[in-house]
């Protein structure tokens, strides 16, 4: 079990009702403008909710069905719904964990900042984080979704597998009617006709099925090289996929899907059409995966009215 600390949790009421309210801190500045557009972006229908500066998701811990509601400000404010206290800790592990509250902003800022690029970027947003995914299966899927589509098509198709595969949510709650599927149901269920190429239908339950056998295959810590050979070597997951969840998932800070179409389109609108992602991105180790971040949100700069940010 993790333990509380006061680096973890500056305050809490736990109660025996299964209604929790939580203070995290983190080191600022946090950039919590990108954190939240990031997840507006990418809510799949039935599941998540995110405007006016508070998200909202079910979840599925211990076996039992709960909910959440995050508020980010001087601490990160979480309400917790149908969660025992028992499980608050492993809770508040895996929400630093997807809000990246543990990133030491100075120390990745002073690294970056050598670069001109990344200095101006560093400006413009400090203090942003790296979201991570909620879990692995769900952060898989939506991995898998994404190949060669925008977010929002991607979103569209994780809705559909949601309302099709996920259970029911018990206690009624506006916008949230379900949870995500299980890794044991999407291992055996069937995943065509969701409105995508049959091959991605496969690529999903064979990474379900894998997910299942191997369940360290996204434990976060693992080397970075032998992590993207492991995920390689499943069919339809290639470097662009198993370095997306090398970021998203395992935490890697060095991760960079250098594939990334959006990535290369941020860098060449920065440095012009002759930048080589591969080239530049040298500049940028051990801090690969905030760079990306940093380049992904600055679409939004090109492009203000959309508030877009790819991946």
């Amino acid at each position: 079990m993790t333990r509380l600390s006061r680096l973890h949790a500056v305050r809490r009421s736990l109660r025996p009702d299964g209604q929790h309210l939580l203070w995290l801190r983190y080191q600022r500045p946090y950039h919590w403008p990108s954190t939240l557009a990031f997840l507006a972006a990418r809510c799949i229908p039935g599941i998540e909710t995110c405007s006016e500066g508070v998200y909202r998701r079910s979840l599925v811990f211990a076996g039992c069905q709960g909910l959440l509601q995050a508020k980010p400000g001087a601490c990160l404010q979480v309400r917790l719904s149908g969660v025992g206290a028992a499980q608050v800790p492993g809770l508040i592990a895996r929400l630093r964990r997807v809000f990246d509250l543990d990133a030491q902003p100075a120390r990745i800022a002073a690294a970056l900042s050598n670069d001109p690029l990344m200095a101006r970027l560093l400006g413009a947003r400090p203090g942003l984080r790296v979201p991570k995914g909620w879990e692995p299966c769900e952060q898989a899927m939506r991995t898998v979704l994404g190949q060669q589509i925008s977010v929002a098509g991607a979103m569209t198709l994780a809705g559909r597998l949601v309302a099709r595969h996920g259970q029911p949510l018990r206690a009624a709650e506006p916008c949230l009617s379900h949870v995500f599927p299980s890794v044991e149901a999407l291992a055996v269920a069937e995943l065509s006709g969701l409105g995508m190429p049959q091959a991605r239908a496969t690529t999903l339950s064979t990474l379900a099925r894998a997910l299942l056998a191997q369940p360290d295959l996204l434990r976060p810590g693992q080397a970075l090289e032998q992590a993207i050979k492991r995920l390689c070597l499943l069919k339809g997951i290639g470097p662009w996929s198993a370095h997306y969840l090398a970021l998203r998932q395992l935490g890697d800070s060095d991760a960079l899907p250098l594939g990334d179409v959006a990535l290369v389109k941020a860098l060449r609108l920065h440095e012009g059409p002759q930048a080589q992602l591969a080239e530049r991105a040298q500049a940028w180790r051990p801090w690969r995966a905030y760079a990306a971040q940093h380049l992904w949100a600055s679409l939004a700069d090109c492009n203000p009215a959309s508030g877009r940010q790819d991946r």
